[in-house]
């Protein structure tokens, strides 16, 4: 069995909560080295997981001969550059979604990933999820009949941190840093399932506005989009409503019934059909990205296939850079 050892860039929350353990739960897969431009953080995340090096240099840990695999768990305007550099290096590269802050950067990272042949993986994880494992199955089992639409439905209040009291706001609000505001960083998952689901969507338009005037960033968005099997389907998100509007729901209209579904809150699945209503509830695992890195580990040993490639993800920036009237 090939060994796979992992080195990190970026050791933030992202890495704390929902992957980094994970790595070291696959048979073959450990983590030998982290980094992060603060020596501190570095340091701290490496002494509570047992890592045994840590770097504030990103190029020293991937140049590391001891790493033969990257993950890039950084905000998103550095993902193209450490992505890049790791796969000059002929290391494989796992990049948190979304891949890049814009399409641009995305198209860069394919390009590097076919000409050096080596591979990069997008976490998007909630494909391989259990939950919409089970959802995907009741679409293609044709529970529903023919899709005729689909709808995506977002509204939450705004966050404390928001207000910026403390004169700062957090990166997912800096356009610069994310891409975007929160739709750019919450709207990926929602995308990209979707488009696992009913293929590439080829037609996108959308409206943004900043209502709160609490950031720069846009705070509400409404979208229209087209997959490449003619299904429409349209998109509101809305990061600045009231409790009262608090949702979190895609909604897959078919000629036979409906299946309805959160993104985040994992409430249970609602089916609607002739026959009456069913509530299905699906269990996750504790770490979230665990079937995923799996599935990545498996592929680079050579005997699995992760299908959430750089290529594969690169539509969902499509789809957001058109909405948000990037081109």
């Amino acid at each position: 069995m090939k060994l796979i050892h992992w080195g990190f860039i970026g050791c933030g929350e992202v890495a704390e909560l929902k992957s980094g353990p994970a790595f070291n739960d696959v048979a073959g897969s450990d983590v030998v080295a982290v980094m992060s431009r603060t020596e501190k953080r570095a340091r701290g995340y490496a002494e509570r997981h047992g890592v045994p090096k840590w770097y504030t240099d990103a190029q020293e840990l991937i140049d590391d001969s001891d790493v033969n695999a990257i993950y890039v768990a950084t905000p998103p305007a550095t993902h193209a550059t450490y992505a890049i550099m790791a796969l000059r290096a002929g290391k494989p590269v796992y990049v948190e979604k979304p891949l890049a802050a814009s399409y641009d950067d995305c198209a860069r990272i394919n390009r590097v990933s076919l000409e050096t042949g080596v591979p990069c993986f997008v976490a998007y994880y909630r494909r391989y999820l259990p939950y919409f494992q089970r959802v995907k199955k009741i679409v293609r089992d044709g529970t529903l009949g023919k899709i005729v639409n689909v709808q995506i439905r977002f509204s939450t209040p705004p966050r404390e941190q928001d207000y910026g009291r403390d004169g700062t706001l957090p990166w997912r609000l800096q356009p610069e840093i994310s891409g975007g505001g929160y739709f750019y960083d919450l709207a990926p998952h929602q995308l990209d399932l979707l488009q696992d689901i009913f293929g590439v969507i080829t037609e996108a338009d959308g409206i943004c506005a900043n209502r709160g005037g609490l950031y720069e960033a846009e705070d509400s968005v409404s979208a229209c989009f087209r997959f490449e099997n003619g299904l429409p389907g349209s998109g509101s998100w809305c990061f600045v409503g009231h409790e009262s509007a608090r949702e979190d729901r895609i909604s897959i209209l078919g000629e036979q019934g409906t299946l309805s579904f959160s993104v985040f809150n994992y409430e249970p699945i609602r089916l609607l059909t002739s026959d009456g209503e069913q509530r299905i509830t699906v269990a996750n695992p504790s770490y979230v990205q665990l079937p995923i890195i799996r599935t990545v580990i498996e592929d680079l040993q050579g005997f699995g296939l992760c299908t959430a490639t750089s290529a594969s993800a690169t539509p969902v920036n499509w789809v957001m850079d058109r909405i948000l009237g990037k081109f």
